[in-house]
């Protein structure tokens, strides 16, 4: 079995949309790309993704659950808020680094975990890790990736942490954690906000059948419940892995305070305030709308990332002013990925970045410990 043929067999594995091999067109940055004007922000790679993927692979990515109001209020709610310049602030020199669970980042801005790569792009996980490293950002491996975790951790070059969706064999998962921490990745997401197959009405208009266990609920066979999911993952369960893992462990799609506070009672190392990207369970709030509470909730006694619409530097800026540490994308390096590859999801991060510096400099914060919550504009 050759490369390519691997891969196909890897994907058709992780689930019925059919895997999609990009050819990489010219590099994005400070040339044509597939004959049009280069992208200048992460909202241009859009359109340029969606020409270049099938309908069933762009509906993969684009989607959110039942009637997409979340996967909208996620944009809606950053838009909302404004900033506040402030002017006559010495910005001649920037600085965007920060530290992380100990490790010391350039800048606060990470690639989210996204299943089964594969369908995007030839190159899969790996051809992302590469267009994350050469851009300086810290890449998280999927469990649920097309490629093994190994190679793509390697492509990443000592910038990948791990995703983990709880395996119902706790031997499995146990293996997993430790082949993630072998492999060089180091911390930890425990994803906990999947405990079931979610409603997603695109998947069913185009025929998309998850598998799943044939478990009873109300006396019938329920399609919510996956052999890929573990409905019975618990606080007990978080426990017994930090028993055994060796780098940090946060937890994913924490969007009630109350989670928050037993999360930093139970000793974890952060939290991922996330909605899922508007995937999971509809009507939810916006990350943004629900951060606030959360920060209040920790008290500082963990590390905060957001997800969730995050399409600008401003979006980073206003995140980091209500008490985020770090921010995580996910849609909008894989369009950069569909896009140019390697080279497209290194603009991607690029964009933004500049945009970060960009905003930071016009509120009069220099450093990234000078974004606080005066920067965003009292609400009405």
């Amino acid at each position: 079995m050759n490369r390519r043929e691997l891969l196909t067999s890897l994907a058709v594995a992780l689930g019925p949309v059919p895997w999609l091999a990009c050819p990489t067109v010219a590099r994005a940055q400070g040339a044509q790309v597939g004959g049009t004007t280069p992208p200048v922000n992460v909202l241009e790679f859009e359109p340029m993704a969606r020409q270049r993927l099938s309908r069933s692979v762009w509906d993969y990515i684009s989607q959110g659950a039942a009637d997409e109001i979340t996967l909208r209020r996620n944009r809606e709610a950053f838009d909302a808020l404004r900033l506040r310049p402030r002017v006559l602030t010495d910005v001649s020199k920037l600085d965007t680094r920060l530290e992380l669970l100990g490790q010391k980042l350039d800048f606060p801005i990470l690639l989210a975990p996204v299943a089964a790569q594969g369908r995007i792009h030839s190159g899969a996980e790996p051809e992302a890790a590469r267009g994350a490293s050469a851009a300086g950002a810290t890449f998280i491996i999927s469990t649920f990736s097309t490629t093994r975790l190994e190679d793509i951790a390697r492509a990443a070059r000592g910038r990948a942490w791990f995703q983990l969706y709880v395996n119902r064999d706790r031997g499995a998962t146990r293996d997993l954690v430790q082949r993630a921490e072998v492999a060089g990745c180091t911390a930890l997401l425990i994803t906990v906000d999947t405990p079931v197959n979610p409603m997603r009405d695109r998947e069913k208009r185009l025929g998309v059948q998850r598998p799943y266990t044939g478990q009873s609920s109300g006396g019938r066979v329920s399609p919510i419940y996956s052999d890929a999911l573990e409905p019975t993952l618990t606080w007990e369960t978080v426990a017994w892995i930090r028993s055994f893992a060796k780098t940090p462990v946060l937890l994913k799609g924490i969007l009630d305070p109350d989670d928050a506070r037993r999360a930093a009672s139970e000793g974890l190392a952060g939290v991922v305030v996330s909605n899922h990207g508007g995937r999971n369970l509809d009507t939810t709030p916006a990350t943004i709308d629900a951060l606030p509470p959360i920060i209040e909730a920790a008290q500082g006694r963990l590390t905060i990332l957001l997800d969730g619409g995050i399409r600008r530097g401003t979006d980073v800026v206003k995140a980091i002013a209500l008490g985020a540490h770090a921010v995580l994308i996910g849609r909008p390096y894989v369009w950069g990925l569909a896009v140019d590859g390697a080279a497209g999801v290194q603009r991607v991060i690029d964009i933004l970045r500049d945009e970060l510096e960009a905003a930071m400099a016009l509120c009069g914060a220099p450093s990234l410990d000078r974004i606080n919550r005066q920067l965003v504009w009292p609400e009405r």
